[in-house]
């Protein structure tokens, strides 16, 4: 309905042109948005105020031009001009009514459209360095970014959901170097563990892995892997030098064959539980492009060399730097280190490069919130290479803090003292997860609370909505334990009957939700589904106690199961577009 008041604003004002009730030249997009209160219609457009500077005339003498020449229509009950020169729309009844038989006809595909076709959409989230597992911080970008990727799709956007696996760099080192010396303690070396190395469980485990695939064949005497090594931070030395060193040679006292292996047997054990885990909980992805193939196939070198040439890069004390101040960026970023080693910005600018070469119309970066510092450098490169910057999009996400209780819980992936997602998953469950994790705008802190999400009360949002929709399936079932059954063409008959003011409220909000859907997908803002489902359960569970379905009148009763049917489709399209259940019975 929506989308059909707009075109006929948009051919009153064409004809108001042609009669040159208004200049030729004035053009703007019309605006429609609900009215929240129903006294004011249930649409309203500001079109005469943002036409009235061009145009030179009163807003108001623009909105009664065009209530005068807005054709009638049988939909349409009432048009009217409010205000300094806002113009409210009224709908009839039957049109009001409509949307209960368009949500039934459509049935799962309701609230779908095309708004985004043709134009293809890359997704990058989550992207978590494969050092371990997925905590409960990387849980809210998973859900974020699949929850995201659902909206884009359901709006008609051809969405390639990626996750871009850092397997270079100095991270990965650590983590190989980590698990090189839980393997000599295998062997039965005395180590004195790095204070920056990485210390979880699962380091141990992957040791075990290679103790078990190498026997003694990677294992050399504490006394050589120590010789030389700077002292740790505890001993009073430096803890990056230090680990630097043994990483140095572990690398050197393996050879580059051992050492790869060992390299790739911690990066596929952990990316296979890291691809588990997120499958698990929902998050698919199209694609896992990999950090390596960037460097290996020399695409990181090439991008930097296309950069030499755009003269934004000067080599200073041996290190090529990028010139990211000229682009607001707050100092310059070494690209190139003084060792000839390329940064992790440079495989960064390679890998936006690259997503630019593939064609996207718009691409989609999910970062979190301490990344915020990496995106005026990105864009920066981005516009030295002579790319569109406005087809970047980069949205951060803010940390989630787990409690239990009133205990908060630390999180360090490094330490290894974290609750990961597998956990949380097993507690809660993916339902309530899932749906927390984007009950806020991502851009808010949020503070995740185990015992509500664990509830089975009203209090509990994902609770809330999901007994809404298995309270309905109760209805159904019980209709059938009375041997009497639902007539949709009865009830969709009879709907005029539907005059209780909860039943105006309930099909105001079935209307919206195709709305709500595009409104969350094009400002990537999943959590203003997930406050209208909570809404909507809201408007029902109201209905249910103040209401009785199945009554004597036979008309009055399918039309009010017809209308509870309508709500079941739309509260499991919403969880759908969540990827969280809709339960027929809890």
């Amino acid at each position: 309905m929506k989308d059909q008041l707009k075109k006929r604003i948009e051919s009153t004002l064409a004809l108001l042109i042609s009669q040159q009730s208004l200049p030729a030249d004035i053009s703007a997009e019309v605006h429609l948005e609900r009215t929240k209160d129903r006294a004011h219609g249930d649409y309203a457009s500001n079109i005469a105020m943002v036409l009235a500077k061009p145009a030179r005339l009163n807003p108001r003498q623009i909105a009664t031009m065009i209530v005068e020449a807005f054709p009638p229509h049988e939909m349409i009950e009432k048009v009217e001009v409010a205000g300094p020169g806002f113009i409210n729309f009224t709908l009839s009844s039957a049109a009001r009514l409509q949307v209960v038989a368009e949500v039934l006809q459509k049935s799962g595909y309701y609230g779908l459209s095309n708004y985004g076709k043709g134009k293809k959409i890359q997704v990058e989230f989550v992207s978590a360095n494969p050092t371990g597992p997925l905590h409960v911080g990387h849980g809210r970008g998973a859900a974020y970014g699949s929850v995201v990727s659902s909206l884009l799709s359901a709006v008609g956007f051809a969405v390639h959901r990626e996750y871009y696996v850092n397997d270079a760099g100095r991270q990965m080192d650590i983590l190989t170097t980590s698990i090189w010396l839980r393997y000599l303690e295998k062997c039965g070396e005395q180590i004195t563990f790095p204070s920056n190395g990485y210390r979880g469980d699962y380091v141990i485990e992957i040791a075990d892995s290679a103790r078990q695939q190498f026997g003694d064949a990677l294992r050399h005497p504490a006394s050589t892997v120590f010789a030389g090594v700077t002292a740790d931070e505890p001993q009073g030395g430096d803890k990056e030098q230090h680990i630097d060193a043994l990483i140095q040679q572990a690398k050197q006292l393996l050879g580059t064959d051992n050492y790869r292996q060992l390299f790739d047997l911690g990066l596929t054990a952990i990316l296979d539980d890291i691809r588990n885990d997120l499958a698990e909980f929902g998050a698919e992805y199209d694609e896992w492009f990999s950090e390596r193939s960037l460097v290996e196939s020399g695409v990181v070198d090439r991008a930097v060399e296309q950069l030499k040439s755009t003269d934004f890069l000067y080599q200073q004390d041996g290190a090529w730097w990028f010139k990211s101040t000229e682009f607001a960026d707050e100092k310059d970023r070494v690209v190139v280190r003084d060792n000839g080693q390329a940064t992790y910005f440079a495989s960064d600018v390679a890998y936006h490069l690259n997503k630019y070469q593939r064609g996207f119309d718009q691409i989609i970066d999910i970062w979190g919130a301490d990344h915020h510092g990496y995106i005026p450098r990105v864009n920066a490169a981005m516009k030295a290479l002579s790319q569109d910057p406005d087809k970047l999009k980069v949205l951060l996400v803010q940390f989630a803090a787990l409690y239990r209780g009133q205990e908060k819980i630390s999180m360090s992936t490094r330490s290894g003292e974290f609750v990961t997602l597998r956990q949380l998953r097993e507690e809660v469950g993916k339902d309530a997860a899932r749906f927390f994790y984007v009950l806020r705008s991502a851009d808010q802190h949020m503070d995740f609370d185990l015992e509500l999400a664990k509830s089975q009360t009203n209090e509990n949002p994902v609770y809330y909505v999901q007994y809404a929709h298995a309270r309905i399936c109760s209805v159904f079932r019980q209709l059938a334990d009375r041997k009497l059954d639902w007539h949709e063409p009865t009830g969709l008959a009879n709907l005029a009957l539907l005059t209780e003011e909860h039943e105006q409220v309930i099909l105001t909000m079935l209307a919206r939700y195709p709305e709500i859907v595009e409104t969350a997908a094009i400002n990537y803002t999943p959590h203003v589904l997930a406050h209208f489902l909570m809404d909507l359960a809201r408007d029902f569970h109201t209905y249910y106690n103040a209401h009785q379905f199945m009554v004597d009148d036979v008309a009055v009763s399918q039309a009010r199961l017809t209308l509870i049917a309508a709500v079941r489709q739309v509260i499991a399209n919403g969880l759908g577009l969540m990827g969280v259940s809709a339960p027929q019975l809890m």
